[in-house]
């Protein structure tokens, strides 16, 4: 190996191996990488920052801001709303929303189509008694798989095409992954709906899953004069029991006390630690007249005189609270909102409510001033675990929003604008149609993504230039030496799923795609059918929580277990390799 491909491969290990630890942030990761690269030489100056204009990288930015239009018209809602019922059988119901999964995340950002269907899925259970934890999954799976079908519908389809393009003059257009993505993702689909679910692992515990939920371990404060000053913790077991409350613990002077508690007599300013839900949580306070935990952010809600709400909240990876307490990131004074509780799922949560660091797949309850919840959720980076009403608010633009995009779609497809272009002409149409206010654009665009496409586009392209890529190819076909192509590109769908599981599938397609070009030119064969292999394997990443942010996204609502995704996973992922290898070979021979 000559130096320059030694410093890449290095720095390509170093990347993989940090994001597998997880310590840092994968944009800081991404960029760091990239800078080290430009101060050894590997990297030239004036290309360094060439991934930063490079149209997948636009693409994406501009896909999240149609996705935000897209929800904020309340186009999927109405679909939702029309289809979905909690009295179908729970075959039919993962079927059906995982079908509308799958269309909407061929046409919008994936990660957004299950942020819409993730609350209805949620409440769809409630109303039919059942665990969520039965359908999120199949509707997560259902979401990754639909985005196969579409240049749009994920990140690695478009950094392919531009991947494409730059190797072979052309990039492919929005329909040329449908004959292969589409197929394995009805496969897919069948699956998850007849036989994926009925992997999930049935714990003891399955059937309270609904109500264990809406647990939240909150904690309510003793006021200066309550009638509840010098009685015991034990006393209140009673109305605990009425109002259908857990009680937890008693916490003084921040220390947290456990059995003992009982007997401890009350004074004003204890924290009384409860399990409840948000209804109970709230009958509970009312009944004893108690106060929520930032009791001086509570009264200058109410002085404000617009009523309160509670909302359901769940925290994915990029959520500016991510990492942070509530009182750190100054949520009552930035946001006049008061965290309630935390929803843990098999987590013991040992410090004050408002002090506690918030972790991807929490769930919050928080106390909003009426009409605010929504602002809130966004200033956060959260999702809502209830309906945001958009479909009400801006019925009128419904039509419009989805005209819009539709023109812009077949414009892109038949090649009479290009799909930045058109992305961005639907983006200004949002704008000055009112669908999607001006000051929410930026913040619709998810930058960390932006930095890990800006920061590893430039990295791929210097290992290429180096020969790096062209080294891994003879590695793989030196392996699959003799064996037919239908085997190699097998091994190459095994390699890239591997890495896509456990790394970011945006890093992993960036290198595995020279690869699979340097492979197909290595045995004299189209590069067609070696893309479009990286392309499904990239994106079928099912086995973990951290393979796919949708994966994250469900594991706390669920009350999944970091071992609970294989089991479906597994078999899905053998089947996406045994359609797809065999419909990748008749749509794009050799």
């Amino acid at each position: 190996m000559t130096q320059d491909q030694i410093i890449l491969f290095s720095l390509f290990g170093a990347v993989f191996a940090l994001l597998l630890w997880g310590r840092f942030r994968y944009d800081l990761v991404a960029f760091s990488a990239l800078m080290v690269g430009v101060v050894t030489g590997v990297v030239k100056v004036d290309a360094a920052f060439n991934g930063f204009g490079h149209p997948a990288t636009i693409v994406v930015a501009l896909v999240l801001v149609v996705s935000a239009g897209l929800m904020r018209s309340g186009a999927v809602f109405l679909i939702t709303r029309t289809l979905v019922d909690s009295s179908r059988k729970l075959g039919g119901h993962i079927a059906l929303m995982g079908g509308i999964g799958a269309v909407l995340s061929a046409f919008m950002n994936n990660v957004a189509a299950l942020a819409l269907l993730m609350p209805v899925d949620i409440q769809t259970a409630r109303k039919a008694g059942r665990s969520p934890a039965l359908s999120l999954m199949p509707l997560s799976f259902a979401t990754i798989l639909g985005g196969m079908a579409t240049l749009i519908g994920t990140p690695p389809n478009i950094i392919i095409a531009s991947i494409r393009e730059d190797a072979l003059g052309a990039p492919y257009k929005m329909f040329d992954f449908a004959p292969v993505g589409g197929i394995t993702a009805l496969a897919g689909l069948v699956f998850v709906a007849l036989i994926g679910w009925r992997l999930i692992p049935a714990r003891e515990d399955a059937g309270k899953k609904v109500s264990d939920l809406d647990q939240y371990l909150a904690e309510l404060t003793v006021p200066e004069e309550s009638k509840l000053i010098g009685k015991r913790l034990g006393q209140l077991q009673e109305q605990a029991d009425d109002a259908d409350v857990a009680l937890i613990g008693l916490m003084r002077d921040d220390k947290r006390r456990y059995g003992a508690a009982r007997n401890t007599i009350l004074e004003a300013g204890d924290a009384i630690l409860i399990e409840a839900t948000p209804d109970a949580l709230d009958e509970f306070r009312a009944a004893l007249d108690l106060d929520f935990a930032d009791s001086k952010r509570e009264e200058h809600l109410k002085a404000a005189g617009e009523g309160l709400d509670m909302i359901e909240v769940v925290v994915p990876e990029t959520a500016r609270i991510n990492g942070k307490s509530a009182q750190s990131l100054g949520l009552s004074w930035r946001q006049g909102a008061v965290l309630l509780g935390i929803s843990r799922e098999g987590r013991r949560i040992s410090s004050r409510i408002r002090k506690t660091q918030v972790r991807p797949g929490d769930i919050l309850l928080l106390l909003v001033p009426k009409s605010r919840g929504a602002d809130i959720t966004d200033w956060l980076g959260c999702l809502p675990l209830a309906n945001r009403g958009y479909a009400v608010t801006n019925n009128r633009k419904v039509w419009l929003a989805i005209g819009m995009f539709g023109a812009a779609v077949l414009a892109a497809s038949i090649g009479l604008v290009y799909l930045p272009i058109a992305l961005g002409l639907v983006v200004i149409a949002y704008v000055l149609s009112g669908i999607l206010p001006m000051a929410e654009i930026y913040d619709q665009i998810e930058w960390p993504v932006v930095v890990l496409l800006g920061s590893m586009i430039p990295l791929g392209a210097a290992l290429e230039d180096a020969g790096g890529t062209e080294l891994i190819a003879g590695s793989l076909v030196s392996i699959t030496d003799g064996m037919p192509i239908w085997a190699v590109l097998t091994l190459l769908m095994m390699v890239t799923m591997t890495l896509s599981d456990v790394l970011n599938n945006t890093a992993t397609t960036i290198v595995a795609a020279p690869v699979g070009i340097q492979m197909a030119q290595t045995l004299g064969v189209s590069p067609d059918p070696f893309l479009m292999a990286v392309a499904v394997a990239a994106s079928s990443a099912f086995l973990t929580p951290i393979g796919h942010k949708n994966n994250t996204l469900i594991l706390g609502p669920g009350g999944y277990r970091f071992g609970d995704y294989w089991r479906m996973g597994l078999p899905l992922e053998i089947l996406v390799v045994a359609v797809s290898v065999p419909a990748i070979l008749l749509f794009w021979p050799l």
